[in-house]
């Protein structure tokens, strides 16, 4: 019989052990079974060291000194995708869900992230933020989604040097139509918008392989499953959750040392220890 244990009964090493399994992409279901724990105790956990890590790098995080930045959206869903959702159910938080990131391009950081929708409304509140935190003018590039440049402009008045990547899509091949296959790329165009970006660093390529990062470190982002998120606070959470310990705690295999120490952010390795005692 397994033993479960509740909130307020959690040792420290109890709550690193289940920490550790979120932060490696374990499911709610899998860290339940490795450790012991109950599920509803592991995700009022997640859900208070979220909030905590939330807050803490919304402090941290301020006057950077990127000078680089790039950004993008990727897509995930809450409850259920948006072709299901009832009116009700979307007051709640449910249907699709995008998360906006922006990160700088040579110490890695993810200096600003945003959960909402794919409108103009969350690109100019994420813009805004991103631009709050950046110490002086900096090379911006984005994707071609035109919610941008209206964001762009208002969050940085012109003071940025900003491109955007435009990718060109082939049709999907006929073997593929009617399951998951995106479309394939066949080209990319940089289009200069603002200021004076140099050509030679208009590039997605560090973001989309963060995208990459999140669906492999978070089990509610791997596509075609059913480990999604079922409330947008839990969603939330494990977002703040996953970037606390790549920015902190995560040592970056081509810098040796972890985004937040390359940016000056942090003298040293977080450990799960230090996270947890956020929690105060």
């Amino acid at each position: 019989m397994v033993h479960f244990a509740t909130m307020n009964k959690l040792s420290k090493d109890e709550r690193k052990k289940v920490v550790a399994c979120l932060v490696e992409g374990n499911s709610l279901r899998a860290t339940v079974r490795m450790t012991g724990v109950h599920r509803t105790t592991i995700m009022n956990l997640l859900n208070d060291l979220g909030e905590a890590c939330q807050a803490y790098q919304d402090t941290a995080l301020r006057a950077l000194p990127c000078k680089r930045v790039q950004c993008d959206e990727i897509w995930s869903f809450v409850g259920c995708k948006e072709k299901n959702v009832t009116t009700e159910k979307k007051i709640e938080g449910q249907g699709d869900c995008w998360t906006w990131v922006g990160m700088d391009a040579d110490t890695k950081l993810v200096c600003a992230w945003l959960v909402g929708s794919r409108d103009a409304d969350s690109a100019s509140e994420f813009m805004s933020d991103l631009a709050s935190r950046l110490a002086h003018r900096v090379q911006l590039t984005t994707d071609g989604h035109r919610a941008y440049l209206t964001a762009v402009d208002e969050a940085f008045g012109g003071d940025v040097d900003y491109a955007m990547l435009v990718k060109q899509y082939g049709n999907s091949p006929e073997s593929s139509r009617g399951r998951y296959s995106p479309a394939e790329c066949t080209g990319a165009k940089k289009v200069k918008i603002t200021g004076d970006p140099d050509k030679a660093h208009v590039s997605t390529s560090f973001i989309e392989r963060q995208n990459l990062t999140m669906r492999m470190s978070m089990r509610r982002f791997t596509r075609l499953t059913n480990a999604f998120s079922k409330k947008i606070e839990n969603h939330m959470a494990a977002i703040s959750l996953h970037y606390m310990n790549y920015n902190f705690c995560r040592i970056h295999q081509s810098l040796r040392i972890t985004p937040a120490m390359a940016a000056g952010v942090s003298d040293h390795v977080w450990t799960l220890d230090e996270v947890i005692a956020l929690l105060g």
